[in-house]
């Protein structure tokens, strides 16, 4: 038997105990009340969502891979912030894999049993060969999710890192990972709606996690998205633009050194700043692990 009345994310809201009442202008804002929470709770967690970064990206540069783990709505934001690295970051989509309870149908339409086997947690890992150079971030908001729990205890029978993600303090999620972030965002609006505010929470903080992760693996130059994959025309007249910005270089160099660099903002503007070769700029590059800053302290 689940004991909903134990779980926070369970609670019933006594801000909101007579939102039906209210005209739908207040009840908006009362929504949007309870939304400004959500990123002071996050605050309390800080140096633990910094902490939890820091191992994604040296696992990430080691050659391991991150993988977000969750049932219903926390699993659909974990293959979101997955799918969104490779076009921002040029990432391989191998190397940071979002998996669902249910699998794909899951990402659609809701299959609320398929979260109750800790055994599929385990099984949805194997199958992607989840091993001890990997990261684990299990995300869970009430933290007592059977497949993910499912997940963490294998990655931790591995080696591996895991992380857990909740929104409920000292959870069985929690015991059960390396390393716990819990920001602790309270009753929901609506009672037991955690895709609102807990939702807002996992968001804001798998961001952070994947965002902090690429920085630190080079994947900016300042706040600029030298990495950007520039597969359509937004993203290659984005990537244009990045080089113009670092290197100073009108609009028709940047994009033909940027074709001639296979669409790499990155490599196209340290070719334009050092006036190397294309070859010469990708070795240096590839020496300093993808970092643009470290390859032209050369100069």
């Amino acid at each position: 038997m689940i004991e909903l009345e134990r779980l926070q994310t369970e609670q019933r809201n006594p801000r909101t105990k007579n939102i039906d009442c209210l005209p739908t202008l207040d009840v908006v804002r009362l929504l949007n009340a309870e939304d400004k929470t959500v990123p002071l709770a996050i605050e309390k967690i800080l140096p633990q969502i910094a902490e939890a970064a820091d191992l994604i990206a040296d696992h990430l540069a080691a050659g391991g891979r991150l993988f977000y783990q969750g049932a219903g709505t926390s699993g659909r934001l974990g293959i979101l912030d997955a799918v969104e690295c490779p076009p921002t970051y040029r990432t391989d989509p191998s190397r940071i894999v979002g998996l669902i309870a249910g699998g794909t149908p899951a990402i659609f339409r809701a299959q609320e049993g398929a979260e109750d086997q800790e055994s599929l947690g385990a099984e949805d890992l194997r199958k992607h060969d989840f091993s001890a150079a990997d990261v684990l971030v299990g995300i869970a908001a009430s933290g007592r999710t059977p497949y993910v729990l499912g997940g963490l205890h294998y990655a931790r029978s591995l080696g591996a890192a895991a992380i857990a993600l909740t929104c409920s303090k000292n959870s069985p999620a929690a015991a059960a990972a390396d390393l716990a972030l819990e920001p602790v965002t309270g009753p929901e609006a609506i009672t037991g709606s955690t895709r609102m505010k807990a939702g807002t929470a996992q968001k804001l903080v798998l961001n952070m996690l994947s965002t902090a992760a690429m920085i630190r693996l080079g994947k900016t130059y300042g706040n600029l998205m030298i990495d950007v994959n520039a597969s359509n025309a937004k993203l290659t007249e984005r990537a244009i633009r990045i080089v113009m910005e670092v290197s100073g270089a009108p609009r028709e160099d940047a994009a033909a050194t940027l074709s001639a660099c296979g669409g790499s903002a990155k490599l196209a503007s340290l070719v334009l700043l050092t006036g190397d070769d294309v070859e010469t700029c990708r070795k240096l590059l590839a020496d300093k692990r993808g970092k643009l800053r470290d390859a032209l302290k050369k100069k």
